[in-house]
């Protein structure tokens, strides 16, 4: 029994440290004048609007937008089970709700992952000629995202956290735990 303690207590702290780092990077903002802000998609309700956490996310874009940081916004996002395109849904809200211009904004339909949105917004940024990003996302998913997105091809990119916050976040902090050493190996 106490080598299992003598094992899994420091496993258990190096877990805890890790969760820490990645929640102290994203909770703290490095938004910088960029090009574009890249919104990554989230639920969708069954009425076909943003679920709290994706308005959480686009109303945090819009406000860097006001603010002159970004210049364009691309919402990136799947079609999901409610059947509905998140970008599209993102991009209304911009508009609509936002009062972001319609020409500010970029639709990635297939961003159905962290990777593909980097990949896929990446792509429109070349396309455009934008070489900075601002991603927008909640805070345990920032450090895999910016890391994402510069793997892709962005040259710079920082990082703004969404205000929400909801039980279900330390979950996702766990998860990210394991998904961003993947991503680390996936590109050796």
């Amino acid at each position: 029994m106490k080598a299992v303690k003598a094992f899994l207590y420091p496993v258990i702290l190096l877990l805890l440290a890790c969760a820490a780092a990645i929640a102290a990077d994203g909770l703290r903002d490095d938004a910088r004048a960029s090009d574009v802000g890249v919104v990554l998609g989230s639920k969708v309700m069954p009425d076909g609007t943003p679920s709290g956490r994706l308005q959480a996310r686009l109303d945090r874009a819009a406000e860097l937008y006001r603010q002159g940081l970004v210049r364009h916004i691309i919402v990136s996002g799947g079609t999901g089970k409610e059947g509905f395109s998140e970008a599209r849904v993102m991009a209304d809200y911009l508009a609509g709700r936002q009062a972001i211009p319609r020409a500010a904004i970029l639709l990635d339909e297939a961003g159905n992952t962290t990777e593909a949105t980097a990949r896929n917004s990446a792509a429109l940024m070349k396309a455009h000629g934008y070489t900075s990003a601002i991603v927008v996302t909640q805070f345990f998913h920032i450090t895999r995202s910016r890391y994402a997105l510069q793997r892709a091809g962005a040259a710079t990119v920082h990082g703004a956290h969404a205000r929400y916050a909801e039980a279900r976040d330390a979950y996702s902090l766990a998860r990210e735990l394991v998904a961003l050493p993947a991503y680390w190996l996936e590109a050796r």
